[in-house]
């Protein structure tokens, strides 16, 4: 059976605790590949093998850190294939969402390598007599990144290109389900020319991670996957003095006025709650429709379910593939199951749904539930999964309200003809990323993802100038220079004067 190791200092490190993990493949629920779990004291070895890189990587030029990201783009780019066929082999999404992750995380790849002017100073001249300040950033040195299952390689982008473009070194904490695509991700990064311990990827579970958390050496921490998982990186990094930036879970709505292009309404929510299987932070899980149009918008989202191909992601026809474990399938079957005792109409089942050769495959079909209440269990929880949620409302307002007394906050979106209508809800709804007329309003590279109330914890958002933000700190330097010409000043012991 292959194994996945640790990648330490620019090599691969076999695993010494002696505890491994499963990783199944979700197409046919088999497990193909075991990955070594790391133990408190290979994450030590790990964190040295950085802290010492960092004393030379931390010093570099931005022209040198610049020419190995740049080499590092390139060779990404050459290898979209390979790092998408292995997303698809251990997380089960289709391989066209597999290359659309890579494109993602392509993006912060070349925010990085435009380093040098995101990490120009400032400068003040003269602020008094021969007196000059100005404000730079530098690194924090090791920083950790805990990444989620459902995008192996994206989020991961979306973390250690910037935080080796400003000068750290970096320890990658994938999640063990499937732990290929960040060893993949390591390996080119070396063939670029990034130098031995500035990034690392150390396997593991709850041991690993509670040993970054605790360790001294690691000065900041970033990590996306769920809200109750993030509170508890939030709180414990912070106790221990680190910088955190710690993404959690969503209920993303989406509200639909009676304007709007059904068609492209219902197009849309197909789209943004089924892809990727619903195994997306992102995804549209709750569609508010407001006013009349709710019967035939249900009926719209129902006709272009029912026709969505799902099957292996490795399959070119498919379009939906398993979901990451057997166990997770018969959570997200639950709540579609028990959804009717709850109030809910189930215009379609997509529990128990298989595929002819594939039977032992983590499948299930796309579920959409109708005049789901807001205390129901499909409503409150992140089911992230293949299950849609409409919800109705007469008024504008009263579906603001509604998507306001949510607690999180991640990303919403409108659909509507209707630019004044657009302006208020973008200023009215209490969500981190909005969209208008886009169903996944996740920004480009440039700017920065995050959300608000309990999709959050921590001031920054990550990759954009947040990112930046986060791995580095300012500076500033309040520097005066004697002219020639002058006289010895004496001693003052009043406060500096400015004017």
């Amino acid at each position: 059976m292959k194994t996945v190791n640790h990648w330490i200092g620019g090599k691969t490190v076999e695993g010494a605790s002696g505890n491994y993990g499963p990783v199944t493949d979700p197409a046919t629920g088999e497990v193909t590949t075991q990955v070594a779990l790391a133990s408190a004291e290979e994450v030590d070895a790990a964190v040295q093998v950085a802290k010492e890189a960092f004393q030379t990587w931390g010093q570099s030029s931005l022209a040198a850190r610049t020419k190995v990201l740049f080499a590092y783009r390139a060779l990404l780019d050459a290898n979209r294939d390979a790092i998408a066929e292995l997303i698809t082999a251990e997380h089960g999404k289709v391989h066209s969402d597999a290359l659309g992750e890579v494109a993602r995380g392509l993006e912060i790849v070349e925010l990085a390598c435009g380093i040098t002017t995101q990490l120009k100073g400032e400068l003040s001249t003269s602020v008094s007599n021969r007196v000059d300040v100005s404000a730079i950033r530098q690194p924090l040195g090791v920083v950790a990144g805990i990444t989620p299952f459902n995008f192996p390689a994206m989020v991961p982008m979306w973390m250690f290109p910037l935080a080796v473009a400003c000068g750290n070194t970096f320890i990658l904490k994938p999640s063990e389900k499937d732990p290929s695509a960040s060893v993949k991700l390591a390996e080119l990064a070396s063939e670029a020319g990034l130098p031995a311990g500035v990034l690392n990827v150390v396997h593991g579970d709850k041991v690993a991670v509670d040993a970054l958390l605790a360790h001294p050496d690691i000065a900041a921490v970033s990590f996306v996957g769920s809200t109750p998982i993030a509170r508890h990186i939030h709180t414990t990094a912070a106790a221990n003095g680190k910088r955190v930036q710690a993404l959690g879970g969503a209920k993303n709505h989406m509200l639909v006025l009676p304007d709007a292009d059904l068609d492209a309404a219902a197009d849309a929510a197909v789209s943004a709650a089924y892809g990727s299987a619903g195994e997306r932070c992102m995804a549209i899980s709750a569609v508010v429709a407001v006013g009349s149009i709710a019967d035939t918008l249900v009926e719209k989202i129902r006709e272009r379910a029912e026709k969505i191909k799902i099957g292996p992601g490795n399959d070119p026809t498919s379009e939906m593939g398993p979901l990451i474990t057997a166990a997770h399938r018969d959570k997200v079957a639950s709540y579609v199951k028990g959804a009717a005792d709850q109030g809910a109409d189930v215009v379609l089942d997509g529990t128990g749904y298989t595929v002819d050769g594939f039977e032992n495959g983590h499948w299930i079909g796309l579920s959409l539930l109708d005049n789901v209440r807001t205390d129901s269990d499909a409503y409150r929880d992140e089911i992230f999964g293949p299950v849609l949620c409409v919800l109705r409302t007469e008024t504008y307002e009263e579906g603001v309200d509604l998507i306001n007394a949510s607690p999180f906050g991640n990303g919403t979106a409108i659909f509507t003809r209707d630019g004044g209508a657009a302006r208020r809800f973008q200023l009215e709804i209490q969500a981190g990323m909005v969209g208008v007329n886009v169903p996944i309003p996740v920004p480009v590279g440039y700017h920065s993802f995050g959300g608000w109330k309990d999709s959050l914890f921590g001031d920054l958002h990550i990759y954009g100038n947040d990112g930046i933000h986060f791995y580095t700190r300012g500076k500033v330097v309040t520097t005066r220079w004697p002219d020639p010409a002058d006289a010895p000043a004496g001693v003052d012991l009043g406060f500096p004067r400015n004017h």
